[in-house]
C-alpha cells in the first residue's frame, strides 16, 4: 500500500494547519498583557519625533546652504565692507544668534554681530583637509552648545575672509501642545537643549514641582536610552522591507508618576533622501526626543478577548469533523477500493466485491464486480448469461445508489470550515462607529497638523527670502558693472529707471539659471518691469505678475488651469518697479506634507480652495464638507489671531479624526490665509478594537487559504483522477478490453489503476481462451459431421440433383438419424 501521495498527506495537512491557526487565533486573539500604554499613542510620539528630527535637519541645512550661497554671491561680486555683509545678512535671514567677519591673515576680527562667538576653536585641522569648513558645535563660556557655521569670502585681488555663524541646537519653534516637551540629544546623551518645560516652571503646587521633577529625570534616562538606540544602522535598525523614516526612529516607555506614564518618542537627524543628497545636520550625530506624559487605560474587553480562545476551540473541533468527513468518504471508500482490486488481480474471485454506497468508488466498485463475474464464469455455464446476469446485478446496484460525485465531500468539508471562517474574519470583531479613540490621538492630530503649518510656512518664508537675497545679488551686479564701465546705465536703449537693461539682462540670467539648479522648489524664475513684461528668466514659461501694494508677496494663480500657480516676489533693490518672482513648484509643497499617521493633507487657499494635496488632488477643488467646516472655524480669530483645532467625527460606522492649522507666526507668509488640514481614518491607527479586527480578518483569511490548498490538492490528485478512472473501469467493464489503462501516481488511485489494468489483461485472456474453446467446438462438430459421410449412412445423388439433408432423434437410442431426401424430380420424373 503506497504511503507517500494520495489522501492522506492532504487530510494530516489539513489536521496541522487547523492546529496550527487554532494556536495562533489564540495567540492573537485571546488575552494578553496589558499594554502600559497605547499602541497608537506610542507611534504617535514616534511620529511627532520624526517630525521635529525633518524640522531641525531642515533648519540646519538651510542655514548652512543660505550661509554658502550667500558667500559664494559676495566672492563673485565687487568688494564689500563686513559690516554690511552682516547687516544685510541679518536682515535677510533672521535665523543666527551671532556672526563674526574674520580676516585669514592678520587672524583680526573685522565685524561682528549677535552674540559673541569664541575663536579658540578655530585651528588648522577647522580650515584644511578632508573636513574643511565643517560644521562643528562648540560649547560657549555660558554652557550653551551652539553650532558654528563658516563659509570663506575669497575675491578677486582681495585678502580672504572667513565668515562665521553660530546658531542654537535648540527645537524649532513648533506647537508641542499643552503637555509634551522635547530634546535634542548628542551622541553621548547629553541633552543640548529642550521646549516645553518652560510653561512648567511656573507651578507653584509641590505636586506639580515633584511632577516636573520627574518629568525632567524621565527625559534625562530616555535620552540616553534613545541615543544609544540611534547609534545602530537605520536599516538593522528596522523591520526587513520597511519604509518610512530614512533614519531610526522609535518609541520608549519610561516610569510613573500619579498615573501617568512617560512616554517618548526618538529619531535621529538623517537626510531626506540619502542616496542622492547628503545632509550635513545628518552627519552631526543629534536626536530628537519627544517626551509626553499620558494617562494609564487599561484595554478593557476582557469578554470579547475571551472570544479567541473560543473561536480557537471550535476551529479544532470543525477542523476534526471535516477530517473525519474527508476520511469517511474519500480516504476510506479509495482504500477498500485498493484492497479489493489488489484481492481480483492475484485471482480471488470467490468473494463478491464490497462496493461503496455512492459516489466514483461506487461506479468503480461495480465495474469491479461487473468483471469478477466475468471473470468467474464457470465450465459449463453459458458465457453470454452469466455476463448478462453480472451486467443487471451491476446496474440494479447502481440504481440503488446515490449518485453523488466525489467533489461532494469537498464541498462539504469546505462548508464545515467556512463556517467557522465566516464568523471570525467578518463578524466576530467587527467595529462600529462607537470605538473609543483615545484623546491624545486627537490632540496629536491637532499638533502635528500645525507643525506641517508651520514647516511649510518656514519653507514658503525661505523661498521669499532667498529670492530677496538674490535680487540684491542682480542690483549687486550692475551697480558693479556700471561702476567699472561695463553696465550701460548711461544708454537709454539698454536701460532704464523701471528696467534692467540688456547687458545687465544677460548677467540676471545667468544668476537666475545658477539659482534655479541650487534650488529644486522652483520651478521658473524671472524678473518682471514695472510694464509688467518679462526680462530675464529661467525655468519653464513665466506666468502673469501683477504689481500692487495690497497684494501679498507670496499668491496664488492660474485659477482655471490644471494646476495652482504658486508665486514669491521680491523687489530688485536699484530698479525701481521691477520685482524678482519665482514660481515654486507644486510638488515641492506636496512633499512637505507627506507624513506617515496624518492620513490626508491639504493645503488651502483664502477661499478654501485646495492648492496642494498629500494624496493627488484636482486643482481649486474644495475639500469634503467636514473639512469644510473644520477650515472655516479655524479661520476665525481667537484672541492674537486664528488658532488650530480638531475634531472627532463619527458618520455610521466610520470613525475620523481631522484638524485644521492656519498659517501663523512671522515672515511674508503670516497673513496670507491659507489653512493646513488633515483626516485620518481612526482605523489606520493602532487601537486595540481595530487591532483585533485585523486580526480576526487575517485568521478568516488563513483559514480561507487553507481550505484551497488542502482542498485543491485533494481534487488534483485523488478526485479528478478517480473520475477518469471511474470512466475507464467502466468502459473495461462494458467490455473494452482494448484500452490500456496506465497510471499516473504512485498512490492509492494508481493502485488500482495498475489492478484493474491487470483485470483487464485476465479479461482479454479469458476472451481468448473462450474463443479458442468455440473454435475447437466448432472444428469438432464439423469434424463428426465428415465422419458420418465417409461411414456411407447417406444416399449420394448420382444424378447431380439436390439433396437435402435430414436430421431426425431417434427416441429409443438417443442418437441423432442423419439422412439424405431425395428430390422425386431429380432425372425429369
Amino acid at each position: 500500500m503506497p504511503l507517500l501521495g494520495g489522501i492522506r498527506p492532504p487530510i494530516a495537512l489539513l489536521c496541522v494547519l487547523v492546529l496550527a491557526l487554532a494556536g495562533l487565533t489564540a495567540r492573537v486573539l485571546g488575552p494578553g498583557k496589558d499594554m502600559v500604554a497605547p499602541k497608537a499613542v506610542l507611534s504617535s510620539q514616534q511620529y511627532f519625533a520624526e517630525d521635529g528630527a525633518i524640522a531641525l535637519r531642515a533648519s540646519i541645512d538651510e542655514r548652512v546652504t543660505d550661509l554658502q550661497r550667500t558667500a559664494a554671491a559676495l566672492s563673485s561680486g565687487g568688494p564689500v565692507k563686513p559690516e554690511r555683509i552682516l547687516s544685510d545678512l541679518g536682515r535677510t535671514y533672521q535665523k543666527w544668534t551671532g556672526t563674526t567677519v574674520v580676516d585669514l591673515q592678520s587672524a583680526e576680527v573685522l565685524a561682528t554681530r549677535g552674540e559673541t562667538i569664541p575663536l579658540g576653536w578655530l585651528d588648522k585641522d577647522v580650515l584644511t583637509g578632508g573636513q574643511a569648513l565643517t560644521p562643528r558645535m562648540v560649547r560657549l563660556e555660558t554652557g550653551d552648545v551652539r553650532l558654528m557655521t563658516m563659509a570663506v569670502l575669497d575675491g578677486k585681488d582681495r585678502p580672504q575672509q572667513l565668515l562665521v555663524a553660530s546658531s542654537s541646537l535648540s527645537v524649532p519653534a513648533i506647537n508641542l501642545g499643552p503637555f509634551r516637551s522635547m530634546a535634542v540629544v548628542a551622541r553621548d546623551g547629553e541633552i543640548l537643549g529642550t521646549a516645553g518645560f518652560e510653561r512648567a516652571e511656573a507651578l507653584n503646587s509641590d505636586q506639580e514641582r515633584q511632577e516636573l521633577s520627574f518629568l525632567h529625570k524621565q527625559m534625562g534616562l530616555l535620552s540616553d536610552r534613545a541615543a544609544a538606540k540611534t547609534e545602530q544602522h537605520p536599516v538593522r535598525a528596522k523591520e526587513p522591507g520597511s519604509r518610512g523614516y530614512p533614519g531610526v526612529s522609535g518609541s520608549l516607555v519610561g516610569g510613573e508618576y500619579n498615573g501617568r506614564v512617560a512616554t517618548a518618542g526618538y529619531a535621529s537627524l538623517s537626510s531626506s533622501n540619502p542616496d542622492e543628497k547628503q545632509s550635513v545636520a545628518a552627519g552631526l550625530g543629534l536626536t530628537v526626543v519627544a517626551l509626553l506624559p499620558v494617562v494609564q487605560q487599561p484595554t478593557g474587553e476582557q469578554g470579547r478577548e475571551l472570544y479567541g480562545l473560543a473561536a480557537a476551540g471550535v476551529l479544532v473541533l470543525l477542523g476534526l469533523l471535516a477530517a473525519g468527513v474527508l476520511w469517511a468518504t474519500v480516504q476510506r471508500p479509495l482504500l477498500r477500493l485498493f484492497l479489493e482490486s489488489r484481492r481480483l488481480a492475484r485471482g480471488d474471485l470467490t468473494r463478491p466485491v464490497t462496493v461503496p454506497r455512492w459516489g466514483e468508488a461506487a461506479r468503480i466498485g461495480a465495474a469491479l464486480e461487473r468483471l469478477r463475474r466475468r471473470l468467474n464464469t464457470g465450465a459449463g455455464e453459458d458465457p453470454e448469461e452469466s455476463t448478462d446476469s453480472a451486467d443487471s446485478a451491476a446496474g440494479s446496484g447502481r440504481r440503488r445508489r446515490i449518485r453523488v460525485g466525489g467533489r461532494g465531500p469537498l464541498a462539504l468539508t469546505a462548508a464545515l470550515m467556512l463556517l467557522w471562517c465566516v464568523p471570525v474574519g467578518l463578524l466576530l470583531h467587527d467595529t462600529d462607529g462607537s470605538v473609543s479613540v483615545p484623546t491624545t490621538m486627537v490632540n496629536d492630530q491637532r499638533d502635528r497638523t500645525d507643525l506641517i503649518a508651520d514647516r511649510l510656512r518656514r519653507a514658503l518664508n525661505e523661498a521669499q527670502a532667498d529670492l530677496v537675497s538674490t535680487s540684491r545679488l542682480i542690483g549687486t551686479d550692475v551697480e558693479n558693472d556700471n561702476d567699472n564701465g561695463t553696465g550701460t546705465g548711461t544708454d537709454e536703449d539698454d536701460r532704464t529707471d523701471d528696467g534692467i537693461g540688456a547687458t545687465d539682462g544677460e548677467a540676471a540670467t545667468r544668476l537666475l539659471e545658477e539659482t534655479l539648479d541650487k534650488h529644486t522648489r522652483y520651478r521658473a524664475l524671472y524678473v518682471v518691469d514695472a510694464d509688467g513684461s518679462v526680462g530675464a528668466r529661467a525655468g519653464s514659461e513665466p506666468h502673469t505678475w501683477n504689481s500692487g501694494k495690497d497684494l501679498p508677496l507670496v499668491r496664488v494663480s492660474g485659477h482655471g488651469g490644471k494646476e495652482p500657480v504658486i508665486q514669491a516676489g521680491a523687489p530688485v533693490p536699484g530698479h525701481k518697479g521691477s520685482t524678482l518672482v519665482g514660481e515654486i513648484r507644486v510638488e515641492f509643497l506636496n512633499s512637505l506634507l507627506a507624513r506617515p499617521g496624518l492620513g490626508e493633507v491639504r493645503v488651502v487657499d483664502s477661499e478654501g480652495l485646495t492648492i496642494a494635496a498629500s494624496n493627488g488632488f484636482l486643482a481649486f477643488e474644495k475639500p469634503p464638507a467636514d473639512l469644510t467646516d473644520l477650515v472655516r472655524a479655524a479661520g476665525v480669530r481667537v484672541g492674537a489671531g486664528p488658532v488650530e483645532n480638531a475634531l472627532l467625527i463619527r458618520e455610521g460606522n466610520a470613525v475620523k479624526v481631522a484638524a485644521a492649522a492656519p498659517f501663523s507666526g512671522g515672515g511674508v507668509t503670516a497673513d496670507i490665509g491659507w489653512t493646513v488640514v488633515s483626516r485620518q481614518d481612526a482605523e489606520q491607527f493602532k487601537i486595540a478594537p481595530y487591532e483585533r479586527e485585523d486580526r480576526s480578518v487575517l485568521a478568516g483569511m488563513l483559514g480561507l487559504a487553507a481550505i484551497i490548498l488542502v482542498l485543491g490538492w485533494i481534487y488534483l490528485v485523488v478526485v479528478r483522477p478517480l473520475r477518469a478512472l471511474a470512466t475507464g473501469a467502466e468502459k473495461l467493464a462494458d467490455g473494452d478490453l482494448k484500452t490500456v489503462l496506465y497510471p499516473r501516481y504512485q498512490d492509492e488511485v494508481g493502485a488500482v489503476v495498475r489492478s484493474l489494468e491487470l483485470l483487464r489483461q485476465q479479461a482479454q485472456a479469458h476472451r481468448h481462451n473462450q474463443q479458442a474453446r468455440t473454435h475447437d467446438n466448432t472444428r469438432r462438430t464439423a469434424a463428426t459431421r465428415s465422419g458420418v459421410d465417409s461411414d456411407g449412412s447417406g444416399v449420394a445423388d448420382s444424378d447431380g440433383g439436390d439433396v437435402d439433408i435430414a436430421v431426425g432423434h431417434d427416441g429409443v437410442h438417443g442418437s441423432y438419424i442423419v439422412g439424405r431426401v431425395v428430390d422425386s424430380n431429380v432425372g425429369g420424373r
